[in-house]
């Protein structure tokens, strides 16, 4: 019998091999050969380990990164005849390597213990305390890894990051309980025009940014000089903190008595603030009475009503308790030890995130104990413990076990606890809450994991995937420390870029929670704006400050690719760049960059771009080495069909003197004229965008890079996502489905 199954394997083999001679040989021979070979390995690539069939099963990530190419068209390059073997070559070699990955035993892989990053550090203490903490204004920023910055291998902790928690642990415990005083005397804090600690953002606002000492309620004084006509209606004012608005009140703005010969008023309200960094801003609300505002006669305050300062008095003893305080103190501690227990059980088993054993809940007890033996109230040694919890590696890393550690072949599931903290900061970026950490308690989360990422996707927490998934994948941040030259883009400025970043981050959550198809992301016709960044596109019938969805009408904008939050990450200071964002474009939609350049390129003369020639014609003149063509006629082509548009994503129809030409060719030989061409044309593209999607969705989730053991995986979830027209939920819920997700194996020890 065993002797029948070798000469059935020893003929599959034998007819592979002659497939491979009579197909792959031809192709790799007298097409591939003449770029890729010892002497001249065009992209990094040398085909001569290639060229037998055993290199199918010995060298499969190689072969995969050939079969990528020559499934995208990029292979043979534009110039090159199509051999007439290249359509069996493709079908036999997927073939192949999918066989092979059939017939490797699964591996989930395995994730390092993984340090909260900053944006899950600042969430989970807000699930947990209920308190405002920003870590990224504390934390050094977290490495990346893979393009992001929850990989576990890289998210490290330095000893100047563990002062900082030391730090950090304090002032969150002391803010979340509120045991120690507040100031006997109230202070009082003014941002003013005069000394520049706010600034206009228009007529009618102004903004400021400021530390406030105390959780607290402060009186808040509105500076208003000025007035109207003595007929003049009152006008709506609002208060903003941190971009939100707090409260709005009504304000009068003509003349009163005296007033008319001191036209100053102050409005005051009454409002709890937190502790912290913030940004302040004032504003009226009123459009009617804002387009009357003079703005050549602003600061005459015989013609205007203007906004001159925001002052702070207090901290005062709030008059509801803070929603810190009812989270954290379930029970009057005053009552007894049973009631600290209580306490700080509830605290540590959900900043654990796993149920907690007596011996924890009793080295939390001691901190309590050590503050009433220094004179300290029971509730400051709640605060001391917390301090301690907010310190443990318990809380600060997500542990995962394995029943065998050092065994690699031994695969597992995680458990239903792990699974639960999996799940909430893939969708959350933070800690499980009470219902999916029962549920995962009592073994019943595996049996509602659909239901329970259904519900996770409609809770606003999921908004965490835009900003930290999107953030990244589409390297919004960047947004944040990008300076445009204000001599060449004059409209930028800080509200601005705001405005595009929103628009964004709104783009990708609306697709993301109508589970809108992944298309849309390349053709979608509308997008989000207020009435700022309306003006800047050029799009009529926008008014005021707030951002809603609008229909696109023309054909200038559409899909990532017209937003200028995209368009601006992927320029240069004081211009455009295709190099830049064609890259972009394939690393972020295609998965196919280019490698980076060698040391010793060029620069462009900046001075000729514009004025002596179009960057166009310039960046053809660098393709027209040969050395230098290879990577810039896959790049420069996407690069062209964005031209259209400024460094800051303004339409334009001439760079500089020189009409702009954003014809180009995608690396499958697909061409196009115009941006919307080109949208149009990667659209053709759809199943490799997929595929880029999953693995950027896989890593992003796993916190690990996605390697050669996964492709059986991503292949799974693109080609079941496929089957539905890839709504974007439904990746969602295929990654969390996956073995990687829910499983992982022991470690390779080395003796």
């Amino acid at each position: 019998m065993l002797c029948r199954c070798l000469l059935v394997l020893a003929a599959i083999y034998t007819l592979s091999a002659q497939t491979f001679e009579k197909t792959v040989q031809p192709v790799l021979t007298k097409t591939c050969s003449p770029c890729h070979n010892e002497r001249m390995a065009s992209g990094g690539l040398n085909i001569t380990g290639f060229t037998k069939a055993s290199s199918l099963t010995s060298d499969r990530d190689g072969w995969s990164r050939i079969l990528a190419k020559l499934k995208a068209g990029e292979m043979p390059p534009k110039g090159i005849p199509r051999p007439k073997e290249l359509d069996a070559t493709i079908e036999f070699v997927q073939a192949e390597i999918d066989k092979a990955d059939r017939n490797t035993r699964p591996d989930p892989g395995r994730v390092t213990a993984r340090r909260l990053n900053r944006a899950e550090y600042t969430n989970t203490i807000r699930d947990l305390l209920a308190v405002d903490f920003r870590a990224e204004k504390s934390f050094p920023t977290d490495d990346l890894g893979n393009g992001f910055d929850n990989i576990g291998d890289v998210l490290t902790i330095s000893p100047v990051l563990m002062e900082k928690y030391i730090a950090a642990a304090g002032t969150i415990a002391r803010r979340a309980v509120g045991g120690d005083p507040l100031p006997k005397k109230p202070l009082e804090l003014q941002l003013h025009m005069k000394d520049k600690k706010v600034r206009r953002v228009d007529p009618s606002t102004i903004e400021g940014t400021t530390h406030i000492e105390f959780d607290g309620e402060y009186t808040i004084r509105i500076g208003l000089p000025g007035e109207r006509a003595k007929d003049a209606a009152p006008v709506k004012l609002g208060f903003w903190m941190d971009g939100k608005l707090l409260n709005t009140i009504t304000a009068e703005t003509k003349p009163s008595g005296l007033v008319y010969f001191n036209p100053y008023s102050d409005e005051t309200m009454r409002l709890y603030i937190p502790e912290g960094d913030h940004v302040f801003r004032a504003g009226f609300i009123d459009d009617a009475f804002v387009k009357t505002l003079d703005a050549k006669a602003l600061y005459d305050s015989r013609k205007n009503k203007y906004l001159e300062s925001i002052t702070f008095v207090g901290p005062y003893a709030a008059a509801v308790e803070k929603p810190s305080r009812k989270k954290i103190l379930i029970c009057d501690p005053k009552t007894g030890q049973a009631c600290v227990d209580r306490i700080l059980s509830t605290l540590a088993h959900r900043a654990y995130r796993r149920p907690v054993t007596p011996a924890e809940v009793a080295a939390l007890s001691k901190f309590v104990a050590m503050a009433k033996a220094d004179g300290q109230s029971v509730e400051q040694g709640i605060q001391l413990a917390i301090q301690a919890m907010l310190v443990s590696p318990n809380f600060l890393f997500r542990i995962e076990h394995d029943p065998n550690p050092t065994d690699a072949s031994k695969v597992h599931p995680i458990s239903e606890v792990e699974l639960a903290s999996r799940l909430s900061y893939f969708l959350w970026s933070s800690m499980p809450d009470d219902d999916l950490l029962a549920l995962a308690e009592s073994g019943r989360l595996r049996g509602q994991l659909d239901a329970q990422v259904k519900r996770m996707l409609a809770d606003p927490k999921s908004a965490a995937i835009a900003d930290n998934f999107a953030g990244q994948w589409l390297e919004l941040r960047n947004l944040d420390v990008v300076k445009p030259d204000p001599q060449k883009f004059p409209l930028w400025n800080p509200d601005l870029r705001d405005a595009m970043k929103t628009e964004t981050k709104l783009f990708f959550d609306h697709i993301l929670r109508e589970n809108r198809p992944l298309a849309e992301f390349l053709d979608a016709r509308y997008t989000f704006l207020d009435e700022r960044l309306a003006k800047f596109y050029g799009i009529e019938g926008v008014t005021g400050p707030d951002f809603r969805r609008v229909e696109l009408t023309t054909p200038e904008r559409g899909g990532i690719l017209g937003q200028a939050s995209v368009l601006t990450v992927s320029s240069y200071p004081t211009r455009t760049s295709v190099v830049i964002r064609g890259q972009y474009i394939l690393n972020n939609i295609l998965a196919s960059p280019a490698p980076p350049p060698p040391p010793d390129v060029p620069r462009l003369d900046e001075g000729e771009t514009g004025e002596k020639a179009s960057l166009r014609q310039q960046m053809e003149r660098h393709r027209a080495d040969p050395t230098c063509a290879v990577c810039h006629n896959k790049m420069d082509p996407l690069g062209f069909g964005l031209e259209n548009y400024d460094g800051i994503g303004k339409w334009r129809s001439h760079d500089g003197k020189f009409p702009v030409d954003a014809t180009g060719t995608l690396p499958n030989g697909r061409s196009f004229a115009t941006p919307a061409e080109m949208r149009e044309a990667l659209k053709s593209q759809l199943p490799q965008f997929a595929r880029c999607m999953v693995e950027k969705m896989l890593t992003y989730s796993l916190g690990r890079g996605v390697g050669t053991t996964d492709r059986r995986t991503v292949d799974d979830i693109t080609r079941s996502w496929a089957a539905g027209d890839y709504p974007f939920q439904s990746l969602i819920f295929e990654v969390v489905r996956s073995l990687p997700f829910q499983s992982r194996r022991g470690e390779s020890v080395t003796k």
